[in-house]
C-alpha cells in the first residue's frame, strides 16, 4: 500500500485553505514552494511523493525525483498532456467538476440573454423607450430543444437545470453516459455523430474537453447542419469552435446569436467582429465562483489522496486523449506559470492582482 510521506504545493490559497490542504496529509512532510521559484521546486521534488500544483506540470518536475502523483488545481489538463509527461509515467489529476454548478448557470445565462434579447432591451431602457420591434415573436426556453455536447460534470449540471426549465434535451459524448435528464443520448464510441443533435437543437451548448478529436468540431459543416436561427453556447474551450466559420454563420444569419466565454485566442482581439455582432454575448473567460471553490478543490485532492494510498483509481486522471497538438495558449496563464522569478521580481508583478489575494506572505503563518 502506497504511503504519502512528503508533499510539495504551489497552489495560491488563503491561509485557512492552506491549513485545510495541509491537514489532508497529516502524516506527511508538507512543503510550500512559490510556483515561480523553479530551483526550489526542483530540489524539493527530489524526495517528494506528491505535488499539488497551481498550474500545469512544470518541466522541472520531470527530472530525477520520487514523485508518484501530481495534481493540477484546474479543470483542463491539455497543458499537462505532453509526451514528456506521459513518458515520465507519473499519474496526473485535475480539478474537473469543482465549478460545474456555476458553469451550468453560465450556460443558462447566455441562453436567456438570447431569448430575452438583452442587448436590445438595455438599449431601449437607456433611451427610455417602451418596447422593442419584433418582441412579439420572442420565445423562451420552455418547450424548446437543447443539445449538450460533452456529458461530463458540466454537461450533466446543464442538463439538470434545463430539464427543470421544461426543455427537450439531447446529449452527446464520446463515451457511454448515464443521465436521466436526457431525452436522447448519443455516444460516439457506439457510432453516433453529433449531426442529429445539431439538426434538432434550438440551442447547442459546448461542455466538451478540448482534444485533437474535438478541435474545431464546430466548423463550417457543423454550422450548416444546425437549425436556422439556432444559438451557440461555448463555456468549454475556445479551440472547439472555428472562429472564422462562426463569424460567417452569424453574418449570414444562419445562427441567431451566441454566448461565448472562451475563444481560440485570449484575450479576444479588439478588432474581432464578435464584439459588436447582434445577438452575441461575451464574457471574458470568467464565471462567478461557487461558494468555497478552494474547499471544493481540496475535497477532490482529499479523495484522491485516499484513493492513492488505498491503491484505487484516481479521479480526473489525465488521459492521452487530453493532448492537443493544435491548442493555442488561452491568455497569459501558461506563460505566467512557466516564468522563473525571484521573490523581488514577483513582488513587482503584483501577483495578488492577477491571482487573487492569498492573505499571507510566509508559509509559517499557516503551517
Amino acid at each position: 500500500m502506497a504511503k504519502i510521506k512528503k508533499v510539495i504545493a504551489t497552489v495560491w490559497y488563503d491561509k485557512a485553505h492552506m491549513r485545510e490542504l495541509r491537514d489532508v496529509f497529516p502524516g506527511a512532510k508538507f512543503v510550500y514552494v512559490d510556483f515561480y521559484d523553479k530551483d526550489t521546486l526542483e530540489r524539493e521534488a527530489r524526495d517528494a511523493d506528491a505535488a499539488i500544483l497551481m498550474g500545469d506540470v512544470d518541466p522541472v518536475l520531470l527530472g530525477e525525483n520520487t514523485l508518484k502523483w501530481i495534481h493540477c488545481d484546474h479543470s483542463g489538463l491539455n497543458g499537462s498532456a505532453r509526451p514528456e509527461v506521459f513518458a515520465r509515467g507519473i499519474p496526473v489529476t485535475g480539478a474537473a467538476g469543482r465549478s460545474a454548478p456555476v458553469l451550468a448557470e453560465h450556460a443558462v445565462y447566455f441562453m436567456l440573454q438570447g431569448c430575452y434579447h438583452t442587448r436590445e432591451l438595455l438599449a431601449a431602457q437607456a433611451e427610455r423607450k417602451w418596447g422593442v420591434e419584433g418582441m412579439g415573436s420572442w420565445r423562451g426556453l420552455y418547450g424548446r430543444t437543447a443539445g449538450i455536447i460533452g456529458m461530463g460534470n458540466n454537461g450533466r449540471m446543464v442538463a439538470a437545470r434545463l430539464r427543470a426549465m421544461g426543455m427537450k434535451l439531447i446529449g452527446y459524448d464520446k463515451f457511454p453516459v448515464r443521465c436521466e435528464d436526457l431525452d436522447v443520448t448519443l455516444c460516439g464510441s457506439n457510432g453516433d455523430t453529433i449531426e442529429p443533435l445539431l439538426v434538432q437543437s434550438d440551442f447547442v451548448i459546448l461542455t466538451a474537453a478540448l482534444t485533437d478529436e474535438t478541435y474545431h468540431m464546430m466548423n463550417a459543416a457543423a454550422f450548416d447542419a444546425m437549425k436556422d436561427g439556432a444559438f451557440l453556447v461555448n463555456i468549454a474551450r475556445g479551440g472547439l469552435v472555428d472562429t472564422r466559420a462562426l463569424i460567417a454563420a452569424l453574418e449570414r444569419g444562419k445562427l441567431s446569436g451566441a454566448g461565448l466565454d472562451v475563444f481560440e485566442t485570449q484575450p479576444l482581439e479588439e478588432g474581432s467582429p464578435l464584439w459588436t455582432m447582434p445577438g452575441v454575448y461575451i464574457t471574458p473567460h470568467t464565471t462567478p465562483q461557487v461558494p468555497d471553490r478552494m474547499g471544493r478543490s481540496i475535497e477532490i485532492i482529499r479523495e484522491n489522496a485516499r484513493r492513492f494510498e488505498a491503491g484505487e483509481p484516481l479521479m480526473n486522471l489525465m488521459r492521452p486523449s487530453d493532448a492537443v497538438d493544435q491548442e493555442k495558449a488561452e491568455g497569459g496563464w501558461a506563460r505566467l506559470m512557466n516564468v522563473k522569478l525571484t521573490r523581488e521580481q514577483a513582488d513587482v508583478l503584483g501577483l495578488d492582482k492577477k491571482l487573487g489575494n492569498r492573505d499571507w506572505k510566509d508559509a509559517k503563518e499557516w503551517m
